[in-house]
């Protein structure tokens, strides 16, 4: 068997597959960078190269129906921040929106979690209900809630029933952002239940029963026991949820077009709209820029947080 591995690594060496110059080590070295070669490459093509192709251009002019390319440096944020009259709403609607989707979708979520890890019969139907939407087209979704929150049928026609005036969802400005909100929610509270329900599965039943035993009542074991607990996966849902309220877009856009009097119109949504519809990809590029730093930051604020209240097993 010795007589064959050396005649095999022979063969390797002639053939080119193992320069016999290489030792063990760098051998495996170099096995390893092929190995990781394709996901860098990918990485540097499809994440970092767009990257700083948004950023050069964000400080030109950049016509995309003409082509024509100006140099402009900074003119582009400082317009965003003087010149812009729908720049402070959109920004407004956006911090809006996140600020009332994330607590929404995370509260339910935990609540949806706490509910269908019982052990009850029938719970599983309970939790392939709440979790299809989730693999459901965000296409579909937004088409039959649109039509749903029509003026005169779908909600409407049932409160109608009952004697109740439904409003015009998603023609009047505040109840536009409502609806979005919550059909929003409602399409993606299922991951985070599933993510809540994955980490409450891997608390030691002992800490709610030796409370229970001590005289605590349901709602202090939650709070008291299971949610310092959760910490860490809160903080991650959490996280997770406010990057995607940032780009959410095709609730916008197949719903309400950002409007009706552009209160639906969010930063991504204008991006879209700048880029797509009036063809200025440069000025596109400057908001681009200004929600990845909203963005970033928002992230380096959550993992600050993460250290002060975050429960640590350690």
């Amino acid at each position: 068997m010795a007589i064959q591995r050396s005649s095999f690594s022979e063969t390797k060496q002639r053939k080119g597959f193992m320069p016999a110059a290489l030792s063990l080590r760098r051998r495996d070295a170099l096995y390893g960078y092929l190995f990781v070669a394709p996901q860098v490459l990918g990485f540097l093509l499809i994440v970092l190269l767009p990257l700083l192709a948004v950023l050069v251009f964000s400080t030109q002019q950049r016509n995309l129906l003409s082509g024509a390319v100006t140099p402009v440096g900074l003119d582009n944020y400082a317009a965003m921040f003087s010149s812009d009259p729908f720049f402070g709403t959109v920004l407004r609607n956006s911090l809006v929106f996140t600020a009332v989707l994330v607590p929404l979708n995370v509260v339910l979520a935990l609540l949806l979690a706490l509910l269908l890890t019982q052990k009850l019969r029938g719970i599983i139907i309970f939790r392939t209900l709440f979790f299809a939407p989730v693999v459901t087209s965000a296409v579909a979704w937004a088409v039959v809630w649109r039509f749903l929150l029509q003026e005169n049928s779908g909600i409407n026609a049932l409160l109608a029933l009952v004697g109740v005036d439904g409003p015009n969802w998603l023609r009047e400005p505040n109840w536009a952002m409502f609806s979005v909100i919550v059909t929003r929610v409602l399409k993606n509270v299922g991951l985070n239940m599933v993510i809540f329900m994955a980490a409450l599965q891997n608390i030691p039943e002992d800490y709610s029963e030796a409370a229970k035993v001590d005289g605590a009542n349901l709602w202090q074991r939650v709070w008291h026991i299971i949610v310092p607990l959760l910490s860490p996966t809160i903080v991650l849902v959490v996280l997770i949820t406010i990057i995607g309220s940032l780009k959410a877009f095709d609730h916008i856009l197949l719903m309400t077009g950002g409007g009706p009097a552009n209160a639906t119109n969010v930063l991504v949504y204008y991006i879209y709209f700048q880029a797509f519809k009036i063809f200025q990809t440069g000025y596109a590029s400057a908001l681009a820029v200004v929600l990845f730093v909203i963005t970033f930051a928002l992230t380096i604020a959550q993992w600050l947080v993460r250290r002060r209240f975050v429960y640590n097993e350690d």
